[in-house]
Formats: structure tokens, sequence, C-alpha cells
């Protein structure tokens, strides 16, 4: 098996090795990734890329589920949506390899940053906290729960996400987005501006965090056809990231990135 398989299975499994365990768990992700598209739907080689399944493999799971009444696809586009009567919305991964991996280093990091941790996959057109460590400074930034989801081009997470594609497929999810964008008051040519920017530097930086106040720094990893899956990001009062910090602090979420990543493939 391949590492960036290994990085894809532990995402979507509980640790359990039977095939039809798998193939459940594989297709609840991409009912979780078609859901997230809205009304707009998906096409299968977004549904592909957005997963890490191979095309053949969400193309089956896709004809399942639709065989199943759980997903709808348009005659004329041939985008996929999720059942008017399905709502799976607050569905997420329960415990698995990938959040088992995560936690020793995920305790550590926070505790030696200080400040408030998340870690973030990428489910679709949307960003998915599956995780969060608070660190050991007295004032943490809560500007986020585990089962929230935001768009693709809000948050630092997702900003970070964009920059690991290209520019091209960033612009296009950005386009896509634009409606859950502007609910969120953003707009996609100042999001794709902050992915650029992401892009140059090798990390996302929200001087101004979407709580009043705050800052976000975000590191991108785990990737599955050059785009990655997941973020570590470092949320805080701004006074807890001034610019000469925030490269110490994307060292260190780097080395926990890499902590988690080596010890699923080992």
């Amino acid at each position: 098996m391949q590492k960036t398989d290994k990085w894809i299975d532990a995402v979507v499994e509980a640790g359990e090795a039977r095939r039809g365990t798998q193939s459940i768990r594989r297709a609840f992700l991409v009912l979780r990734v078609v859901s997230s598209s809205r009304g707009a739907g998906l096409g299968l080689n977004d549904i592909a890329a957005a997963t890490g399944l191979a095309r053949p493999t969400a193309h089956r799971l896709l004809r399942a589920l639709v065989g199943e009444g759980a997903v709808e696809q348009h005659p004329r586009t041939q985008r996929y949506v999720a059942s008017r009567f399905l709502d799976i919305s607050s569905l997420r991964p329960a415990a698995s390899p990938l959040l088992g991996a995560a936690g020793p280093y995920l305790d550590q990091a926070a505790d030696e940053i200080g400040d408030t941790l998340f870690f973030t996959l990428r489910a679709g057109l949307e960003t998915l906290c599956v995780a969060r460590r608070f660190g050991s400074y007295p004032i943490q930034v809560h500007v986020l729960d585990v089962g929230v989801r935001r768009p693709l081009g809000f948050s630092a997470s997702g900003i970070a996400l964009l920059a690991s594609m290209s520019e091209r497929r960033a612009r296009d999810i950005l386009a896509k987005n634009r409606d859950p964008l502007r609910a969120h008051s953003e707009t996609v040519d100042s999001a794709f501006a902050a992915v650029k920017k992401a892009r140059r530097s090798g990390f996302a930086f929200r001087e101004r965090g979407i709580v009043v106040g705050t800052r976000a720094v975000s590191v991108a990893f785990g990737r599955s056809g050059g785009e990655a899956l997941a973020t570590l990001t470092v949320a805080a009062i701004e006074r807890r990231l001034p610019l000469p910090r925030v490269k110490s602090v994307v060292t260190r979420l780097e080395e926990c990135a890499a902590g988690i990543q080596a010890s699923l493939e080992a």
C-alpha cells in the first residue's frame, strides 16, 4: 500500500481492516463531500479529487449511492447532489487512526505554542474541524468547534488548502463558493489574493482573524494527487502572533504535521 493510500484510509476508516467496513466509510466520505456542495453539485473528477479516491472507486460508490436514493445525478450536467431527503450535515469522522495518530502531536504542539490549535480536513468545497487543543496561555481563541464546516477560502485553513492547488483549480473552487463566501462577508477576489500570498510564503496568515483582535496562521499537509488534505492552524490574540513569531509557529506546525504523517506511515 502506498503512503498516500495509508493517509486516505486513516481519514475515512476507524481502524477496521474488513473490506466491507472500508467501503462503508468511504461511501460516507463521498456523501459528506457531495453534501458540502449544497445544491450546486459536483462532478466525478471533483469528488475523486476531494476524497483522494481513485476515479473508478469514486464512480462505483456514487452509482451505489444513487441506486439507494442517497445521491442524485442531474441528467443534463451529470453533476452529483445529495438527495433532498437526506441530511448528513452533522456527520463527521469519529475516532480514527488519523485522530489517534495525531493526538499526542497535537497535545505537545499546543502545549509548546501556548495558543489554540485546530486540526482541519478538507471536505469537498469546505473545511471540517476534527480536533481542537487549547494551549497554556490564559487567553484562548474560541473561533471554531469540532465538527464545524466553513467554505474553502474563508478561513486561514481554507486559504492554506487552496494554496496547495494550481491557480486555476483554486479559482474554480472559489467561484463555486461565491455565495457561501459572500455570506461570510468575503469575496472571491480577496480570497484569491490571500491564496496567492499563501502560495508564495508557504503558509496562510490572517492578520485580522475571524474574531476581532485575533490572528491565525495555518499550514497545509497530507498531500494526495498534489493537493493537501489537512491543515494545522493556530489562532491567538494579536499580540501573541506578531510577525517575528509567526515563522517559529509555522516551523512548529510543520514539525507536528511531519510527526502525524510519520506515525501513520510507519
